[in-house]
């Protein structure tokens, strides 16, 4: 039972950015997550609010045409109050262009660490291990600067 509390939590992670739900994330992460994408942005792992996280995609994917992001490959080790989770990861950027490459594809893997509050799961630490980009790779730029356009 716990194995798919803890898979259904970070499939509905995935939905909710898809689709914009950005309050959803509210109960899925912890108060203060260690965020690392490091491995794709050179950008330091940190430690920030789940407030932080959800502004921050907010700024920027629905900038996007639209998102998937498709998760697959669990594997999970759990006691009674912390999950380990690694699953794979794919997310597709779409934005119909000129350049008639209209896709933006990153591959990789995630590291997910749990921690169970009363019988609830919250994400603590959220790592992606980049492997590689398909596509047009300057979508992730048109993307913010639209994002930006639609917030003046």
């Amino acid at each position: 039972m716990e194995y798919q509390n803890i898979i259904e939590l970070i499939n509905r992670l995935f939905i909710s950015v898809d689709n914009h739900q950005w309050d959803q994330l509210k109960s899925i992460f912890n108060d203060k997550v260690l965020l690392d994408y490091s491995s794709m942005n050179g950008v330091e792992p940190s430690l920030i609010s789940a407030e932080s996280i959800i502004d921050s995609w907010s700024a920027f994917l629905p900038g996007f045409d639209s998102t998937h992001h498709q998760i697959a490959n669990f594997v999970v080790e759990n006691d009674a109050n912390k999950a380990n989770v690694y699953c794979y990861g794919s997310a597709i950027h779409h934005i119909a262009n000129v350049s008639g490459i209209n896709f933006w594809t990153v591959l990789g893997t995630y590291n997910f660490e749990l921690s169970k509050f009363e019988s609830t799961w919250k994400i603590d630490k959220m790592k992606f291990n980049f492997k590689f980009s398909l596509g047009n790779n300057d979508l992730a730029g048109i993307a913010l600067e639209r994002q930006k356009t639609k917030n003046v």
